[in-house]
């Protein structure tokens, strides 16, 4: 074996020695490690939605502003109504309340006055 075939494969050698050792000698960085490892994954895929999301809003403007606009009203209206809810408005109010028969009123004891319309002659 020439030392240029055996250069790499010392190189894996030391660095997982090297690795192992640190793993042993610091078991907090392969905790954190996990932890940088999953957050630059995460700052990834939002680089990549953010570009995605600009494109997006660079061609449909009007759908923006529309959803905008829906959200604020939603925003809006649930807000009223926890106000509402908050003062007590919109409620049922408590009261007494008794069934009334309908009738027919009395005639009047003089008959009444109808006036026809003749057509002219």
């Amino acid at each position: 074996m020439t030392k240029l075939t055996s250069l790499p494969e010392r190189a894996l050698e030391l660095a997982s020695a090297v690795g192992d050792n640190l793993r042993h000698a610091v078991p907090a960085v392969s905790q954190h490690a996990g932890k940088w490892l999953e957050t630059g994954a995460k700052l990834g895929a939002l680089k990549g939605g953010a570009r995605i999301a600009g494109g997006f809003v660079r061609r449909n403007p009007v759908l923006i502003a529309a959803a905008v606009a829906g959200a604020g009203l939603l925003w809006y209206a649930a807000k009223r109504r926890a106000r509402q809810a908050e003062n007590g408005e919109g409620e049922a109010i408590e009261g007494q309340s008794r069934r009334i028969e309908a009738r027919r009123a009395a005639r009047a004891s003089t008959p009444r006055r109808t006036t026809r319309h003749t057509p002219p002659s």
